[in-house]
């Protein structure tokens, strides 16, 4: 490729997607905003898939990459969004799985957002949770937005975030969500390669949560498609949800640990959740009263209003 270096370097990572790849790289294609470039990270795939990223990069060659691992091994998620981001030319890094899709202007609001707030180190949205995909109005009237479980257009300032995701009291952000300073990706370390699907986003976010504020806006720029064969579904499918959990939290105690940063209220926090995770029944529980003593707070609160209303 020549030419001035593009803005944003889209990563796309890709393992046996043909059905949906096209439709993953059209989206880029169709946005507003143009300087950007598409690397598509081909992980061992056997269903033609490198060969639709490989016409793409013949049509577009000034803008779209493929990349394979020596042998065209698969490596995993997180081994492929790494080899992406290391042979990207952009100042940002925006990533999409080879599954999901980009509304056309997410770009060029997500860029101008990053531009406006200079102490964010990345940025993320709600997301589409896609069901109607499928073309079934009964499937399309289950698409709802993801519930993000955090304070909203607004910069929100280490270790919150990661608090809250500790917690279980804030959603993920869909990868596909986020636009993140490519300096601040590289100092956190890029993803974990030992993740090499479930938690691979968590695990880097984690990283980023500690070491940049973070902007969190209410704008929706993303699809994530929900289908049975996505890799969040098997694990569920297969019962390896819990096991997933607790993998994840260990990490981030390690990760704390190493730092010097084993105090305080995110590792209590999370000291909390590792019991919990390993007691699901009080688990439930203790959740299922949370519940409701919030609704007996909201029932409350309302009848005080009225009351003072009537007066």
């Amino acid at each position: 490729m020549t030419g001035a270096a593009p803005r944003v370097s889209v990563v796309m990572p890709c393992f046996d997607a043909a059905r949906f790849l096209a439709e993953a790289v059209e989206s880029v294609l169709a946005q507003g905003y143009g300087s950007w470039e598409l690397l598509v990270v081909d992980d061992g795939s056997t269903d033609g898939s490198a060969e639709i990223a490989r016409g793409y990069a013949a049509k577009h060659p000034e803008r779209i990459r493929c990349l394979e691992h020596p042998g065209r091994a698969n490596r995993g998620a997180a081994a492929s969004r790494n080899l992406g981001i290391r042979a990207a030319r952009g100042e940002l890094l925006a990533l999409l799985d080879a599954d999901d899709v980009y509304l056309p202007n997410k770009l060029e609001e997500q860029v101008a957002l990053l531009d406006a707030h200079p102490e964010a180190g990345m940025l993320y949205g709600t997301t589409l949770l896609w069901h109607g995909w499928t073309g079934d109005p009964a499937d399309a009237a289950r698409d709802h937005p993801l519930p993000l479980g955090v304070p909203l257009n607004r910069v929100v300032h280490p270790p919150e975030l990661l608090v809250r995701r500790v917690r279980g009291r804030s959603a993920s952000p869909a990868t596909c969500s986020i636009l993140v300073r490519r300096e601040v990706a590289e100092r956190a370390g890029l993803f974990e390669d030992a993740f090499g699907t479930v938690y691979a986003d968590q695990t880097f976010y984690a990283k980023v949560f500690l070491s940049t504020p973070v902007y969190v806006a209410d704008a929706l720029w993303d699809r994530y498609r929900i289908h049975p064969d996505s890799s969040w579904s098997t694990v569920q499918r297969e019962g390896r949800d819990r096991a997933a959990r607790r993998a994840w939290l260990e990490w981030v105690a390690a990760y704390l640990a190493a730092r010097g940063m084993a105090r305080g209220r995110l590792w209590r926090q999370l000291r909390t959740e590792l019991w919990l995770v390993d007691h699901p029944r009080l688990h439930a529980a203790l959740t299922g009263s949370r519940r409701g003593l919030r609704r007996i707070r909201q029932r409350l609160g309302a009848r005080a209003r009225r009351l003072v209303g009537a007066a």
